[in-house]
């Protein structure tokens, strides 16, 4: 079975942590320590970002990040080369989240070929079309066991939500809001209602909140009304700041109780 599918099969109601952070930043080696770090510390799901130029989805933080990355000399080759090598170590699910551009350049079917060879479970490509997903990376996906997660935002219709959920599976990327990524201390009464509507259609995959959460009110709102939550922005600047994974998942282990 699928690790992201297994995650949720096991969940049995806990409230899923997951954490993104940027391949290559703030060094290039350090892929994976930060990724056995944050296993051997209880998060149950990594996002690995693979740096882009031109990150659109992205707020500043993620955009330095992938910039650092970028002239540490992180490759998409690099990364599965990374995650080859600690695929033995590793055995929470692995995500790769990035753009379109990159897999592209690699190959569609290589791309999800390496996933496999360096233990990714699945991929989140946010700038993918939805209609280019059904009809040229769902078939290579499917052959090689991949989970392609799609998001969603408070602005997309119910039938687009329908349609991902009916399409895809692993589980629902439900963002916060439609801005840019980063932190934000709390959620409105707009942000609420749309966590409810959600949960009122009664969707066949798991979701997981992320976009601004930082803190023990947002952390809390998030994993209430989804499996769990997914924390970037605040991660990778603490990663960045202590140039330490413990230190800086001690940092955010911290900030989230405030």
């Amino acid at each position: 079975m699928n690790k992201i599918n297994e995650l949720f099969k096991n969940r049995h109601d806990a409230k899923l942590l997951s954490l993104y952070f940027c391949a290559g930043c703030p060094t290039l080696e350090g892929t994976g320590s930060v990724i056995k770090a944050m296993e051997r510390r209880g998060i149950a799901m990594v996002e690995v970002g693979m740096p882009f130029s031109d990150p659109l989805a992205d707020g500043p933080v993620i955009q330095s990040a992938g910039t650092v990355a970028l002239k540490n000399g992180m490759t998409l080759k690099l990364l599965f080369e990374q995650l080859k090598a600690i695929k033995d170590e590793v055995h929470i699910p692995l995500i790769i989240m990035g753009y379109l551009n990159p897999v592209m350049h690699y190959g569609m079917e290589n791309f999800f070929k390496s996933c496999v060879e360096s233990g990714v479970s699945g991929t989140i490509i946010p700038d993918l079309p939805f209609e280019d997903y059904i009809k040229v990376v769902k078939p290579i996906a499917d052959k090689y066991d991949v989970r392609v997660i799609m998001m969603i935002t408070p602005e997309t219709s119910a039938d687009r939500i329908r349609f991902i959920d009916d399409y895809t599976d692993g589980f629902i990327y439900m963002v916060s809001s439609a801005a840019i990524t980063g932190a934000q201390r709390s959620f409105d009464d707009a942000k609420v209602a749309y966590f409810n509507r959600i949960n009122a259609m009664n969707l066949r995959n798991p979701r997981m909140i992320g976009f601004g959460i930082s803190n023990k009110q947002t952390l809390e709102s998030a994993q209430a009304n989804a499996a769990g939550a997914i924390i970037g922005s605040k991660f990778v600047t603490l990663l960045n700041e202590t140039k330490d994974p413990d230190k800086a998942l001690d940092e955010l282990f911290d900030a989230l109780k405030k």
